[in-house]
């Protein structure tokens, strides 16, 4: 696809897609494979994709997949997506299992104009999608000590996301919805991703191949 060249563009591209989010999930939804998508730079210009693909059940790696590309879309907060879309969507193209949910190293909803990265791939590939970032975008309160205890993760007075404890006494995460998901069940799918660490599975394996690609080369 022809993606935008400038800023006022990619602007007017997030506003329009953005009426386009679905933020429940379908009563039939059922997640057997879910995808980690992580970008990595090896300098401002040339970027990593990284796409890998776990059994939702037993956190096995059914495939992993990365991709070098280049970027010329100025690094703008924000528009983050118009930098790192093209190079995951090809990664995501290459991996031989279809995933049925797709896990950002971002932001959905939690966004100035509601649509993070999450939004856009889940909106673009039609894929169920969630954010899961280690930075909050919005106020929250500090959640309970415990594993599974959340907070609102809020932005202009709209609940955007929450802040989750993925481990006892842990810093949380912060899980956005992206598309055809709602946020509990991205909240309960982001702890059986993370049933040992802080970030889920997806995350941390998908972080790994991206410090990797970019230490290469």
């Amino acid at each position: 696809m022809e993606w935008p060249r400038t800023v006022d563009d990619a602007v007017a591209l997030q506003e329009r897609l953005r009426t386009q989010v679905i933020t429940t999930s379908a009563p039939d939804l059922h997640i057997n494979t879910v995808a980690g998508l992580d970008v990595g730079y090896r300098s401002n210009d040339t970027v990593a994709g990284v796409c890998v693909v776990f059994d939702a059940k037993t956190l096995v790696v059914l495939d992993e997949v990365v991709v070098e590309d280049t970027t010329d879309f100025p690094y703008i907060a924000g528009l983050f997506a118009f930098r790192e879309m093209p190079v995951l969507l090809r990664a995501l193209d290459r991996v031989t299992v279809v995933p049925d949910l797709l896990v950002a190293d971002g932001q959905g909803l939690a966004h100035p104009r509601r649509f993070g990265l999450a939004c856009h791939l889940g909106v673009h590939t039609g894929i169920p999608s969630i954010g899961v970032a280690k930075n909050a975008m919005g106020r929250f309160e500090e959640p309970g000590h415990a594993r599974g205890s959340m907070s609102d993760l809020v932005m202009d007075d709209e609940v955007v996301g929450r802040a989750l404890r993925t481990q006892d006494g842990v810093k949380p995460v912060f899980v956005s919805v992206g598309h055809k998901i709602d946020l509990d069940r991205a909240c309960a799918e982001v702890l059986r991703l993370a049933p040992r660490y802080r970030l889920p599975e997806t995350t941390r394996r998908a972080d790994t191949l991206t410090k990797q690609a970019a230490s290469t080369g």
